[in-house]
């Protein structure tokens, strides 16, 4: 016979506020009230708040049925499948953005009209897309993996030397990517993960078995390179990785990332679309979306929960082992994932393994750091005293009064520190590198330190625009952050070396 409270158990609610004392029915009922209310009210509020903010576009608001979906599209297993239905999406592309833009929005600087500056169908090589550059008889192969909002194109400078040095390479176009904002509302990051595989297999097939493999990621494609690599470890049957390298890695993200679903699923309701967006933006970059989802952020976050798992699971108490050497990049004043963040989730959670670091420090000269609101390379001071399973690198400034940069040089499991000079220094008015700039050369087109020009269109790393505030539609801090990296030919030095296949 069952007690009353296991009784309660198996009664509708409403019977179990009958059952209850008037009294409290009377407050329950209030409470239930009251949470309506507010609730209604929270609702109105977003109605009305979000009427003032920028309209959605129809690069905002377009469907388009032919990207790649993991679990809809499991026939397609070849990356000549896959670019195959990416020919088709860009059709699509066309009818549905390109073409229906309105008049009002036809202006030089929108990515979406045909023919503008920072129209990206204008180049040679759209780099929106899957650009794949073979070799005859290969050194190595390598697997490029852009970031999140980003394309292929974020990766373009380090394809074409790995391709000039008989690399085989692909820079793969993640799903939701390259084409319109709405892209990345409904892509899930297992149909990053499935895309990733399709490539890494094909690179496989066309380097042979014997080439050794190498996997590159920036941001999120580094994320993805973690991940390939940690199920390759647990017994997915995956070609193996010879080495990885990481830029601006984002393996750390907030936790409050978990709370974008229940925005994001407000935002199917009638007028309150606008919520399923963080960003809302003007399109003026021809390689990455300027309007930011909160669906992505919230794939990012399940994609590194993913990661974490595999971590713990393979990490038997003396860090995780075999995990192919890593090189990674990171400014100690990353926005986007903390250099904590990745020391705590990544690189103290590995065995040894010719594993390194290197973080770009802040511009301490004198007349800089006093403009600073807090010396933000504290903590990788911090790290520079601990013992690492890992070798450490920061760059930083040789005294407060130079602005020439040394490498700060801390082996694995070693608590001694090696200063060695470099003919780096910081350029004027540069005070840290940013989350976005790594990749970049200072002569990339786009996003490098170059003036306009009839050739390049518009120059996005350039943009010294001066003026009242609140008259601009972009935020400032967006067009004062660094695009380019000063420091890239020492950066891809190093990639070089540690790409360098070993005999």
């Amino acid at each position: 016979m069952r007690t009353p409270a296991a009784r309660l158990r198996y009664h509708h609610p409403i019977m179990i506020i009958h059952i209850l004392g008037p009294v409290t029915r009377h407050i329950l009922f209030a409470l239930g009230y009251a949470t309506l209310g507010v609730v209604l009210s929270g609702v109105i509020f977003l109605s009305l708040s979000l009427k003032s903010g920028p309209e959605l576009e129809v690069w905002h608001l377009a469907h388009l049925a032919n990207e790649y979906r993991a679990k809809k599209d499991e026939a397609i297993q070849t990356l000549d499948q896959y670019r195959k239905r990416e020919e088709a999406l860009f059709r699509e592309l066309d009818d549905k953005v390109y073409s229906q833009i309105p008049e009002a929005s036809r202006t030089r600087i929108n990515r979406f009209n045909k023919g503008s500056w920072v129209d990206p169908t204008s180049y040679k090589i759209n780099w929106n897309r899957t650009v794949e550059l073979p070799a005859n008889r290969p050194r190595a192969g390598y697997l490029l993996l852009h970031g999140l909002s980003d394309s292929p194109y974020s990766l373009r400078a380090m394809a074409e030397k790995l391709n000039a040095q008989k690399g085989w390479v692909v820079a793969l176009r993640l799903p939701g990517h390259g084409t319109a904002p709405s892209g990345l509302l409904r892509t899930k990051w297992t149909d990053y993960t499935a895309a990733v595989r399709i490539a890494a297999r094909h690179l496989r097939e066309k380097i042979g078995p014997n080439v050794p493999l190498y996997l590159i990621g920036y941001s999120n494609g580094a994320a993805l390179a973690l991940e390939y690599t940690l199920a390759e470890l647990e017994g997915e049957a995956l070609p193996k990785p010879a080495g990885l390298v990481l830029i601006s890695p984002a393996v750390g993200v907030s936790s409050l990332a978990a709370l974008t679903p229940w925005q994001r699923r407000l935002s199917y309701l009638p007028g309150l679309h606008k919520l399923a967006w963080i960003d809302i933006l003007p399109e003026y970059d021809p390689y990455k979306y300027n309007s930011f989802t909160l669906n992505a952020a919230e794939q990012i976050y399940y994609l590194t929960q993913d990661i974490a798992r595999r971590i713990n699971r393979l990490d038997k108490g003396e860090g995780v082992k075999n995990v192919p050497p890593i090189l990674a990049f990171t400014s100690v004043v990353d926005a986007t994932v903390p250099v904590n963040a990745l020391v705590d989730t990544l690189f103290l959670r590995l065995a040894p393994n010719n594993h390194r670091l290197v973080a770009y420090g802040v511009n301490r000269e004198a007349n800089t750091a006093s403009l600073l609101s807090v010396d933000p390379v504290r903590s990788a001071d911090v790290l520079l005293h601990r013992k690492l399973p890992f070798d450490l690198v920061l760059l930083t400034n040789t005294n407060a009064n130079s602005s020439r940069l040394v490498q700060r040089i801390k082996r694995a499991n070693t608590q001694s520190i090696k200063v060695v000079a470099t003919n780096l220094q910081w350029p004027e008015g540069i005070y840290s590198l940013s989350h976005v700039a790594l990749p970049f050369p200072p002569n990339d087109p786009i996003y490098g330190d170059v003036r306009t020009s009839v050739k390049t269109g518009v120059s996005l790393g350039n943009i010294m625009l001066r003026g009242e505030r609140g008259v601009l539609q972009v935020p400032a801090n967006q067009l004062m952050r660094l695009r380019y990296n000063p420091f890239y030919s020492y950066q891809e030095q190093l990639i070089l070396e540690h790409l360098r296949p070993r005999s």
